[in-house]
């Protein structure tokens, strides 16, 4: 049979010596293997385990609840946030409200990298956004995380080195394997009508796009919030308000 994932994750409330020990003797004995385990934010602790017998789950989690000591917190198939927690140490910050945004600081660009990194492996069309201030690492993070998913990226339109407006690219760049990088100010405020008209053709291509910017991108443009699959907020520290009156008029001057 298939062995499957299974993430699991704990409280604390008594650290005594040897907890760990058993829980492990409990896995063991029922020949679960632990492929993963890490501290998570304090007294939790999270396992990344397999088996190819769900039963075997089941009748864990049920032995695990006896423990006075801890109380299973969950125990499911794992998603992306549990194996990156389970890397860093700590689960990613999500907003409540809309579960599809996610914020970063700049102190965390290495759990940035590769939640993109695992973000870019995945197959079909993904339009993912990127909210921060200017040169608080959102490009450098994008060309990292296309880096630790080995695809190449392509920039469509961008500012990192000097103003790019692609009006056309190549077969090897219309790649659906690609990342697109796409600047959301420059390409609409700054664009022309063959820039604009090669966005459309990759909005519709089964590839990842990746647009900095995406309120000023769904402002000028025909696009809305719910063409986007996931959006990402980047601070450079929790505090920091994101605006862009301080500068997307400089975008104008550039030319």
């Amino acid at each position: 049979m298939k062995s499957n994932q299974w993430y699991m994750e704990y409280k604390i409330h008594k650290n005594r010596p040897g907890l760990l020990g058993d829980i492990a003797s409990v896995l063991g004995m029922l020949e679960v293997n632990i492929l993963t385990i890490n501290g998570v934010e304090g007294q939790t602790r999270g396992m990344l385990i397999e088996t190819d017998d769900e039963e075997k789950i089941v009748l864990m989690g049920r032995m695990l609840n006896k423990v006075e000591n801890i109380t299973v917190t969950a125990l499911r198939p794992p998603k992306l946030v549990d194996i990156l927690a389970v890397r860093h140490g700590r689960y990613i910050d999500r907003d409540s409200d809309d579960r599809k945004t996610f914020r970063f600081t700049r102190d965390e660009l290495g759990l940035l990298v590769d939640f993109l990194g695992e973000l870019f492996k995945r197959e079909g069309n993904q339009v993912i956004g990127l909210r921060g201030m200017p040169r608080v690492g959102k490009t450098e993070s994008i060309i990292a995380g296309s880096v630790c998913a080995m695809k190449r990226w392509t920039f469509v339109s961008s500012t990192l080195l000097r103003q790019t407006i692609r009006s056309q690219l190549s077969e090897e760049e219309m790649s659906p394997n690609n990342i697109f990088i796409v600047d959301g100010i420059v390409s609409t405020i700054r664009s022309n009508e063959k820039h604009y008209q090669l966005l459309q053709d990759l909005m519709q291509m089964e590839s990842t796009k990746v647009i900095e910017h995406p309120d000023i991108f769904v402002r000028e443009s025909e696009y809305s919030y719910d063409d986007f699959d996931i959006l990402i907020e980047l601070r450079n520290n929790p505090d920091e308000e994101i605006v862009y009156d301080t500068f997307t008029g400089s975008y104008n001057d550039d030319l």
